[in-house]
């Protein structure tokens, strides 16, 4: 695979040592330009896991989850026409019940400005799948909906619910056969085999679980709902997040055919999603006044993970477990960086400031190279 032509060793210098100084125990960065890639990975495996990282390690994509898998899940069926943004929630689940909550529409929830509270310990409230849906359902609005923005956990699993009704298939099985499977994208996935374990990076030793997860997922409300939920859950690679970006940004520019070309895949088997479609889900949605939400995506904020550098028309998202990726359609650019900076704790702020410091740095240095 070719290459970016540029000089990265500041971008790998500081990366390098990143890790080094315990914000990761390990970490990949991938950057595509028009198709054109460049790969990094440095440190290791985990905390206690000598075994070094490689562009094909595996990781726990937390709430990437969100914007690769659901809010995928969501264009395609507002692409089909089975779903309607504006409609209310309702309409899909109708178990979504409480004052207030016939006004709640899936822009509002994909915008997390639909009322919901962030997070309930649905682990520990429930035993199964169907009862957690069930107390998420009747959990009741913090506030009036489309009139405050709240990160709300709680309205993607109920956007989660709305997919799963429509299309009469779990979340997993959809994506796998309507998007991953097409793309070639392998190593992305709900539920990661055991044979497949040993490239996956650990997160936490978990208090809950009282082991170290490994190919397990990370967010305790996704593992009581069987591993598999809209918010949390997913698994994959720097090089296949990649081929997702590409994928994105030839729909949004309204090309067929990216720069990377497979011979394995045939056109017509990729998933369509027409640019105007693309396009709203990835614009500032001002449901909320000042809010930089998309559609599940964000967009970018001074001092954010995205750097300051980025174009206005860039959309994003973080995971929790350390990972994040940026798309900026306009300069064909996507930047993702993977980490398990959970392990073995999630009680570790320094890569926080990693993401940013990364973005800018991989704009400095495509500039220079200009």
């Amino acid at each position: 695979m070719t290459l970016v032509k540029s000089d990265w060793r500041t971008v790998t210098t500081f990366l390098d040592s990143a890790v080094a100084a315990g914000a990761a125990p390990g970490a990949v960065l991938g950057v595509s330009v028009a198709g054109i890639r460049f790969i990094h990975a440095t440190g290791q495996l985990g905390a206690d896991e000598s075994q070094s990282v490689s562009s094909a390690t595996v990781y726990d994509l937390a709430s990437l989850t969100k914007v690769v898998g659901l809010t995928t899940a969501l264009m395609l069926a507002v692409e089909e026409g089975t779903m309607n943004l504006d409609l209310p929630v309702q309409r899909y689940v109708p178990a979504f019940i409480g004052a207030g909550k016939d006004r709640v529409t899936l822009r509002m929830l994909l915008a997390h400005a639909g009322g919901l509270p962030p997070w309930r310990p649905l682990f520990r409230e429930t035993t199964s799948r169907s009862e957690a849906f069930a107390l998420v359902n009747v959990t009741p609005l913090g506030w009036a909906p489309g009139t405050n923005e709240g990160y709300s956990d709680l309205g993607i699993i109920v956007l989660t619910q709305a997919v799963e009704a429509v299309y009469r298939e779990r979340l997993d099985s959809l994506l796998h056969r309507r998007l991953f499977q097409p793309l070639g994208m392998e190593s992305v996935g709900y539920l990661p085999a055991a044979a497949a374990r040993a490239r996956i990076a650990p997160t936490e030793l978990d208090p809950w679980r009282g082991r170290v997860l490994r190919g397990e997922v990370h967010d305790e409300n996704t593992a009581r709902l069987d591993g598999v939920s809209g918010h949390a859950g997913l698994f994959g690679s720097a090089p296949d997040l990649l081929t997702f970006s590409e994928w994105l940004i030839d729909g949004w520019r309204g090309g067929q055919v990216g720069g990377r070309t497979d011979a394995s895949l045939e056109l017509s088997d990729r998933p369509s999603i027409r640019p105007s479609v693309l396009r709203e889900f990835t614009r500032r949605q001002s449901i909320i006044p000042r809010s930089s939400r998309a559609l599940g995506w964000d967009t970018p904020t001074t001092g954010g993970s995205s750097g300051s550098m980025l174009s206005s028309s860039s959309f994003g998202h973080t995971g929790f477990t350390g990972t994040s990726l940026w798309i900026d359609p306009e300069r064909r650019l996507a930047i993702v960086l993977l980490s398990n900076r959970v392990n073995p704790t999630r009680n570790n702020p320094r890569w926080m400031a990693v993401r940013g410091a990364i973005a800018d740095l991989v704009m400095t240095t495509l500039e220079g190279s200009r």
